[in-house]
């Protein structure tokens, strides 16, 4: 039998979450079980459970074993994520549409509200990314030329950062994440279906490759209703 990745078992244990396989108890087979049931090493396993932790699916009690945590209707976007949507694990997938690309030239006003050096090339694109057909985030994009090579419409659909890591071969390594409300503007009206809203929730990313070079800034608008923007973190340990 081929060795097993800890993506395969990750994959299997997130499908059968996502279809209730484990509702009444609530908790996974332990690691003892998932070790026999995939003949695979206890680090493998542990390396599975650890992506469904950081995804929000489970958390590890000691003494107790693997929690399932309850699901909820809003979207969980983990506020440290420094993936984009796609490379997300939800139920359903982002799709995109891209209604404006082309390329500019960062002024002083755009440097100011953007932090990318002044008379830096930038490809600036208004990206809606539909929810299951709903449009419910607007993202205003700002990528640097010189780091998203010969970006195109096509891979912008689909997943910028999967063209810029595995094409292009940027790491990416760090970026900064500014959370605020603000009040629509003319553009997130037209684009996102708001209803009776009038504030959507900003989310300003400033993402940096390994060489400290800032190389994107990003406002993605997201309708308020459909959000919830979500940290785990672990009891302090009391001595």
């Amino acid at each position: 039998m081929p060795s097993v990745k800890f993506k395969d078992i990750y994959h299997i244990l997130k499908n059968n979450i996502d279809n209730g396989k484990y509702d009444i108890s609530m908790m996974l087979p332990t690691e003892m079980e998932l070790v026999d049931k995939f003949n695979c090493s206890r680090n493998t396993v542990r390396r599975a459970i650890n992506e469904l932790s950081k995804d929000g699916y489970v958390k590890s009690v000691k003494g107790k074993g693997v929690i399932i945590l309850e699901s909820r209707e809003s979207i969980e976007l983990p506020i440290g994520n420094l993936l984009g949507l796609q490379e997300l694990h939800l139920k359903k997938k982002f799709t995109t549409s891209v209604v404006n690309f082309s390329k500019i030239t960062i002024d002083e006003s755009l440097s100011k509200k953007t932090a990318l050096k002044l008379n830096t090339e930038v490809y600036y694109l208004h990206r809606i990314r539909f929810f299951d057909n709903e449009p419910i985030i607007l993202d205003i994009n700002y990528f640097s030329t010189d780091i998203a090579k010969d970006l195109t419409i096509e891979i912008a659909q689909n997943s910028i950062y999967e063209y810029l890591e595995k094409e292009l071969h940027t790491k990416i390594l760090a970026s900064k994440k500014v959370i605020v409300v603000e009040h629509a503007t003319e553009l997130d009206k037209r684009f996102l279906d708001l209803g009776t809203y009038d504030c959507v929730a900003v989310v300003k990313t400033y993402a940096y490759t390994d060489s400290g070079k800032l190389f994107e800034y990003t406002e993605s608008r997201h309708r308020p209703d459909k959000f919830v923007f979500v940290e785990s973190s672990s009891v302090r340990k009391i001595d």
